[in-house]
């Protein structure tokens, strides 16, 4: 996690994955893992998403894939065991850019990364995770975000929205 700017930052809760600390007796900051996530176009310019199961929101959400970079992992290296872990594929990878999920209360700084080029390339799903895979036009990924009939993620509409881009330029 990385470091508070203020004073006397006192840890709440220290788990697996987030911290809370409240800094200078005013701020509740959640430190979080790092993250990727991944935009993976296919030839025929669909995007692919997973839906799941999210107990935060309580409800499915259809999303770009992705996932935390594990310790001592680059985020490259953690953007293809996502890609290889929900989806059963690897790509060439590129990074498009990189942003705080919710920079108001949380530290966690997602890599988005695009996936061309790919091929099948299957590593285990985690224990816990029901992903359903989805390829969907970028647009309508977008008007299904816009109009509630899907629920995603910073991540996802930062995806979807450079893969409109990347195709208007072709």
């Amino acid at each position: 996690m990385r470091g508070t700017q203020g004073s006397n930052p006192q840890v709440i809760y220290d788990g697996h994955i987030v911290r809370l600390e409240l800094l200078d007796d005013k701020w509740e900051i959640v430190r979080h893992k790092n993250a990727v996530a991944i935009l993976a176009l296919d030839d025929q310019g669909r995007m692919l998403c997973v839906k799941q199961p999210r107990r935060a929101v309580g409800t499915h959400t259809v999303e770009a894939p992705a996932g935390l970079i594990d310790d001592g992992e680059t985020p490259e290296q953690a953007a293809r065991r996502e890609l290889q872990e929900e989806a059963g594929l690897d790509g060439d990878m590129t990074l498009l850019t990189r942003f705080y999920s919710s920079p108001g209360f949380c530290d966690e700084m997602i890599d988005l990364f695009l996936a061309t080029g790919l091929r099948e390339s299957r590593l285990p799903m985690d224990d816990d995770e029901e992903i359903e895979v989805l390829w969907l036009p970028p647009a309508e990924v977008l008007s299904g975000l816009r109009d509630g009939t899907l629920i995603g993620s910073a991540s996802t509409v930062t995806a979807a929205l450079y893969a409109v881009m990347e195709l208007e330029r072709k």
